[in-house]
């Protein structure tokens, strides 16, 4: 099912105006996001929410109809986050086709949008809410038919009588069977249909077999199935299993809602300001840089812009982890989804679309999402074996009790197939890590691999970059030193030049320059940058200027905490610009808590060594080395790597780049270049240190309440198995442990989400 754009309804995505919609690149552009292929050509990854699935199997069943579709490419499902990441060739296929595909397979599907997803949820809470309403009715009717056979002796009930009641019972347990137990068959069935096994057969084939029997018994007594029927302990069952799966919803659609309601600050139109000074709303789709815009008081940033006109207060807590609003004035930069709190204002536009930090940091939310952790790749290998032993276990059970009492045989075999089922085990790692992930996005550590939650926890050794990560330059004052005195450039033009030129490079010092003078008026061709050492670009008089570091590495700063970057036009420098470089307020206090928790810390620079070395001294660090090629950084982590060490590696520059990709966890700055926050497993969004101190600290936790879900699972199995065998359980006290135990492991792990 889709949800339509501009309302709650739910449509079928298969009607020609649906498709029509779905297909339109402006729209799909909301869920979908392009990379490039090694054609040349673009390749879209569109991420769906899904409802209908229950466990792992589930996830397989869509992945493999996904991948039969033409053009796609690759297919990611979590049943733990009930979503799917698609990659596709928009030239072989489009979106509609991949939740047609979906809907074949009988689950639900609808773009990954705040209105898509709160239909979906509307409709699998409604849709759960009636199956387990009706379960619940039709069993307390049940169990009132039930209760004379209980409570009298054996002559006090008539036969005529007792079977009038097995039949009244008989009856209230079609609903059940029919409806509320409907998501067992089709489950079962699905997995069935594509070869595979899931937690969705065993409890299905225990609900069936139960009704067989006791209809048997209900309407022939003396026959094959003799005079005991189990419809009370069969609904108590299904309305214990609904009620265990409700409950599991609820928290799942509790820990969405963070991810919903960010999506959902992004307005979905914007006042688009004329020449003649009026102002009309337009599509935020259809902004582009340069545009300027209105924002009223509390609504949210369209884009990523530069404040034009007034002074407000931004609540940036989505993107910054910052809790108290920031004040922004008249050139300061402000950050789409972030929310106006204090005037109305005017800003120009500069980034739209895919490329905010807002659409970067939810593109991160949703591969976190819906990706597998290698812990899990064991799990998915024993699944089906598991499944596979427990129907075994049950005929073995049902063949054995026939002997003893063949009365009981049915209900032993029925209480071994439920109380076998492995929710608990399919939800142990899954519902703690997207829990944990959850929780680092509120601390502001958003991941794009969930492994890195295992990584951080068990690293032994970070690499820490300096300038940008440590450091951070002042804006104010930049101090220009004039080496060439031609009367061709005054000191204006220069800092212009300087700072139009820095406008196009994400280094930190370039930044705090672009900010420190606003340079627009150079246009530039031919850009080119290199890692570590700077960008240059040719003039519109066909000079080529250059910024960054100084060929021969000398200095003319004073102070040993000043920092400098160089201006040169056709090779000869022209201007030096000093920086007072400072440590990060909580740069010190991050890095001791981390040595105290086993973490040995080195810092690599590509900057002077004796700078290097001055703030390795201030942080007490032994291992400092400057002067590092991204090479030179690479070979120090492949290095550690050798030793047999877990390494991390926290950068935010271009040049640091590699080393992300190489070390076994990686974080960049949120003020970092796009290319190293795209290497990395995880944005700092907050650049907060001692984010990563708390980070590291619940990554920790996680692996212990992962662990303690395993534990609880399996010390149930292993409680409840012999019981079900010795015939000391009935099925409905099966059916209330197997959904205690799958509501235990999901509650603790919905304590890292706090």
């Amino acid at each position: 099912m889709l949800a339509a754009a501009r309302g709650p309804a739910v449509i079928d995505a298969r009607s020609p105006l649906c498709a029509a919609v779905l297909d339109d690149e402006l729209e799909y552009a909301r869920f979908t996001r392009w990379t490039p292929a090694e054609d040349g050509r673009r390749r879209a990854e569109s991420s769906l929410r899904l409802s209908g699935m229950h466990c792992a199997a589930c996830a397989a069943t869509i992945e493999e109809v996904l991948r039969l579709v033409e053009g796609v490419i690759d297919a990611r499902v979590s049943a733990a986050a009930q979503c799917a990441t698609v990659q596709w060739d928009p030239a072989r296929t489009r979106p509609s086709a991949l939740v047609g595909a979906i809907e074949s397979a009988g689950y639900s599907a609808a773009p990954d949008t705040a209105a898509g997803t709160r239909a979906l949820r509307r409709k699998e809470s409604r849709d759960a809410l009636w199956r387990l309403f009706v379960a619940t009715f039709c069993t307390m009717q049940v169990m009132m038919l039930a209760t004379p056979s209980y409570v009298s002796s054996a002559r006090e009930l008539a036969p005529d009588l007792k079977q009038l009641l097995d039949w009244g019972s008989w009856l209230l347990t079609l609903p059940v069977l029919l409806f509320a137990a409907a998501p067992f068959f089709t489950g079962a069935w699905r997995s069935l249909r594509t070869r595979r096994i899931g937690t969705d057969v065993p409890a299905a084939l225990g609900v069936l077999v139960a009704f067989i029997a006791s209809s048997g018994a209900a309407f022939n007594p003396g026959g094959l199935f003799g005079h005991e029927v189990y419809f009370d302990s069969l609904t108590m069952f299904v309305s214990f299993l609904l009620g265990g799966r409700y409950l599991e919803m609820r928290v799942r659609h509790r820990a969405e809602t963070s991810l919903e309601d960010s999506i959902g600050r992004l307005p979905e139109t914007a006042l688009l300001e004329k020449a003649d000074g009026s102002s009309s709303p337009v599509s935020v789709l259809r902004l582009q840089r340069g545009d300027v815009v209105r924002v009223p008081v509390g609504q949210a940033f369209c884009a990523d812009g530069v404040l034009t006109h007034g002074a407000t207060r931004a609540d940036e807590s989505l993107l910054s982890g910052e809790s108290a609003p920031v004040g922004k004035v008249i050139g300061d930069s402000v950050i789409a989804g972030s929310l106006n709190l204090g005037a109305p204002v005017a800003m120009r536009v500069e980034r739209v679309g895919a490329d905010t930090r807002y659409e970067a940091i939810i593109a991160m939310m949703r591969d976190t999402r819906s990706q597998r952790p290698a812990m899990l790749h064991g799990a998915d290998r024993w699944a089906a074996p598991f499944l596979w032993a427990v129907l075994l276990l049950a005929a073995c059970a049902a063949a054995v009790w026939s002997v003893i009492d063949p009365s009981r045989a049915v209900w032993v075999a029925v209480s071994v197939l439920i109380v076998t089922c492995p929710c608990a085990l399919s939800l142990a790692a899954p519902s703690a890590l997207l829990s944990s992930a959850v929780a680092m996005a509120r601390g502001g550590v958003m991941l794009r691999r969930i492994e890195a939650i295992e990584g951080l926890a068990r690293m032994k050794t970070l690499f820490i970059d300096k300038t940008g990560t440590l450091t951070e330059a002042r804006g104010q004052g930049v101090q220009m030193i004039r080496i060439d005195y031609s009367p061709r450039w005054s000191d204006a033009v220069l800092r212009g030049t300087a700072a139009s030129l820095a406008a196009w490079s994400a280094h930190p010092l370039a930044r705090a320059l672009a900010k420190e003078n606003e340079g627009r008026g150079a246009a530039w061709c031919e850009l080119a940058e290199a890692p570590g050492q700077g960008i240059q670009g040719r003039a519109g008089d066909a000079s080529v200027w250059r910024l960054g570091k100084s060929q021969a590495m000398h200095s003319v700063a004073n102070g040993a905490d000043e920092v400098e970057t160089w201006l040169s036009c056709d090779g000869a420098p022209v201007a030096c610009f000093r920086f007072v470089e400072t440590l990060r307020a909580d740069a010190a206090a991050a890095v001791r808590a981390l040595e105290r928790d086993g973490v040995r810390i080195a810092l690599i620079s590509g900057d002077m060594p004796s700078r290097v070395e001055r703030i390795g001294r201030l942080l007490g660090l032994a291992d400092c080395r400057g002067g590092m090629t991204p090479q030179d950084k690479l070979t120090a982590v492949r290095d550690a790597q050798a030793r047999g060490e877990r390494v991390a590696m926290l950068g935010d520059g271009i040049n640091d780049a590699p080393v992300l990709a190489q070390a076994d966890t990686s974080l960049a700055m949120g003020e970092g270049a796009q290319i190293a926050r795209a290497q990395a497993d995880g944005v700092l969004v907050s650049n907060a240190l001692q984010d990563v101190v708390r980070a590291r600290a619940l990554a920790k936790k996680t692996l212990r309440v992962v662990q303690q879900n395993f534990v609880w699972a399996a010390a149930y199995n292993a409680a409840c198995v012999p019981l079900a065998l010795l015939g000391w359980l009935p099925p409905w006290t099966a059916g209330l442990g197997m959904a205690t135990s799958s509501l235990v492991v999901v509650l603790n792990s919905l304590r890292l989400a706090r």
